[in-house]
């Protein structure tokens, strides 16, 4: 009698942890790479004129950064995996390239793995975080409040041969800066990764194709909209626009 219980016992054990098992919730992470086109790019290539963008531009880039947030897990069945937070990636200091949230996945097959670049405008809060603020990604009351989506800095050669300096900086579009500011076009994105098999620990190997701000659906000619971009609600739409194919999911190990 007392083998016949351990063997219950011993069988209940296994089937728990069977269960367990295919309940268990997995760490990700995701790893951004940036590139100009087919070439990598690093904070290693910064400070030097040495890219041309599809209007023939040459420039150079001083600074990137920019925040993705909402990371979000859709199965077949409908159901959705949302992940509160956010990441600031900084190219230039190389910090944060990588972004593993405290919340685990459970086991199976993700019909699409999205994030949010920026903020949406219900979470795009003035003065709400901390780190932000300190890092002075805000941006101004008048504008809207709230944060940056994305700064990308750096200088080009201008039609008269002389380095000039841009400021590509991604905010929510906005109108009439002042004490009453109005907002014609949301400018935040939904990136979509496409489907993801979670069945252990899995990184997600992102990229950004930095040249593709500058490229398409409008050529962006830097002689014409380089500085004063962020009261330019016209320049943020053309950013938005520009951005909808810029990241990429290069693999998954």
């Amino acid at each position: 009698m007392k083998k016949l219980s351990l063997a219950i016992v011993s069988l209940f054990i296994l089937l728990s942890c069977s269960s367990d098992d295919g309940n268990k919730g997995y760490n990700i992470s995701l790893n951004f790479g940036h590139i100009w086109d087919d070439t990598p790019v690093t904070n290693s290539d910064f400070n030097t004129i040495k890219f041309t963008n599809a209007n023939g531009n040459q420039l150079s880039i001083e600074r990137l950064r920019y925040v993705i947030s909402d990371l979000t897990f859709n199965n077949s069945n409908g159901e959705t995996i949302s992940i509160e937070g956010y990441n600031l990636v900084d190219v230039t200091n190389a910090e944060n390239l990588s972004f593993s949230p405290a919340a685990t996945i459970p086991k199976g097959k993700y019909t699409n793995v999205s994030f949010i670049f920026g903020f949406t405008n219900a979470k795009n809060i003035d003065a709400a975080y901390a780190d932000l603020n300190s890092a002075s990604f805000g941006v101004p009351t008048m504008m809207g409040g709230g944060y940056h989506y994305m700064q990308l800095d750096g200088k080009f050669i201008n039609s008269s041969s002389s380095e000039q300096g841009y400021n590509y900086h991604a905010i929510r579009a906005v109108d009439n800066p002042g004490a009453s500011p109005s907002f014609p076009q949301d400018t935040f994105f939904k990136v979509d990764l496409g489907a993801v098999t979670i069945n252990s620990n899995t990184n997600l190997n992102i990229e950004m194709n930095i040249a593709q701000w500058f490229k398409s659906p409008h050529t962006w000619d830097l002689d014409a909209l380089n500085q004063a971009l962020m009261p330019n609600s016209t320049a943020q739409i053309m950013m938005y626009d520009n951005g909808q194919n810029v990241f990429s999911l290069k693999s998954i190990d």
